[in-house]
């Protein structure tokens, strides 16, 4: 049976499908430009993924091998540049203990947080929610400088609570799981609560696992803005390349006009997109059903 649509459903169609193609677009030009070699990158030529011609590996050729012994594949000269130029490793390595380490300070600080505005009844709770949705109006950039001044005179630039303190309380993920928690019922603590259970026992035994969709949605967030991040740690970390985090790393392929560090840049941004597409795809649902059950109240 096919299905027939109105002019409003296939109008919405038509702009999902531009949408998606304006999404994807750059990540097709990323891989693409990853597997050509130079001369292809200059003259936009190649194809989807290059014609896959023998390169002479540069790396090669300065370890002293002869033009036949260095020929390679493009791919495999642009990925294995990726690897050789910088410690990419390092870099992914600092990434995931810089992402988990916000994430789960995060989660601590969000969940009292949430819990305290959306079941507690106490005086000026109201203005705390209020100033909460102010916060998500300010912009990171507004309030880097003052950041800064004052990591500078604690003397903790060029390391690792420069990149993870500054951003362990989040206005989204507190404003995120109270939305959650209104779609808990009152029963349920209250049941807790005649159990003998505290309010922090609530959060964490009670909340907490009926909270997975929730958090899986806002880990989503939180990795995806951190892990991308380039602006705050292009400002905190100043000379230490052992603290770069993968953005950061791409700056190693800066500079290039001839199109030799296209391929290998392009190859980087490939490793370092490829986990958070992988990790989204993953979870994909869960993250659906978190963001549906945080926006019902």
């Amino acid at each position: 049976m096919i299905r027939q649509f109105s002019a409003s459903q296939t109008l919405a169609h038509l702009v999902l499908l531009i949408g998606a193609v304006v999404v994807l677009l750059p990540f097709y030009v990323m891989v693409a430009t990853s597997f050509k070699s130079p001369s292809e990158i200059m003259t936009a030529t190649g194809g989807a993924f290059g014609a896959q011609a023998p390169v002479v590996s540069r790396s090669c050729l300065a370890r002293g091998g002869t033009d036949a012994d260095c020929a390679t594949l493009p791919v495999v000269e642009n990925y294995r540049e990726a690897f050789a130029k910088a410690p990419l490793w390092r870099y992914m390595l600092n990434g995931v203990a810089v992402t988990v380490s916000i994430f789960l300070l995060q989660v601590l600080v969000a969940l009292p947080a949430a819990y305290a505005l959306a079941k507690l009844r106490f005086w000026g709770r109201n203005a705390a929610f209020a100033l909460v949705m102010f916060c998500l109006l300010i912009p990171v950039h507004a309030i880097a400088l003052p950041l800064y001044v004052l990591l500078a005179r604690l003397g903790l630039t060029d390391s690792y609570a420069a990149l993870v303190l500054p951003w362990t309380v989040s206005a989204f993920g507190i404003f995120l799981m109270r939305q959650f928690f209104l779609t808990v019922p009152d029963d349920l603590v209250d049941a807790a609560r005649m159990d003998g259970m505290g309010e922090f026992a609530i959060v964490w035994r009670v909340m907490l696992p009926a909270a997975i969709p929730a958090l899986l949605a806002f880990a989503i967030f939180s990795v995806v803005a951190h892990w991308n991040d380039y602006f705050w740690p292009r400002v905190v970390i100043t000379g230490n390349r052992d603290l770069f985090t993968p953005p950061l790393g791409l700056r190693e392929f800066k500079g290039d006009l001839d199109g030799n560090f296209y391929g290998p840049m392009m190859a980087t941004a490939t490793v370092i997109v490829t986990p958070l597409v992988v990790a989204f795809l993953l979870a994909q649902r869960r993250f659906v059903d978190g963001i549906a059950m945080a926006g019902m109240k």
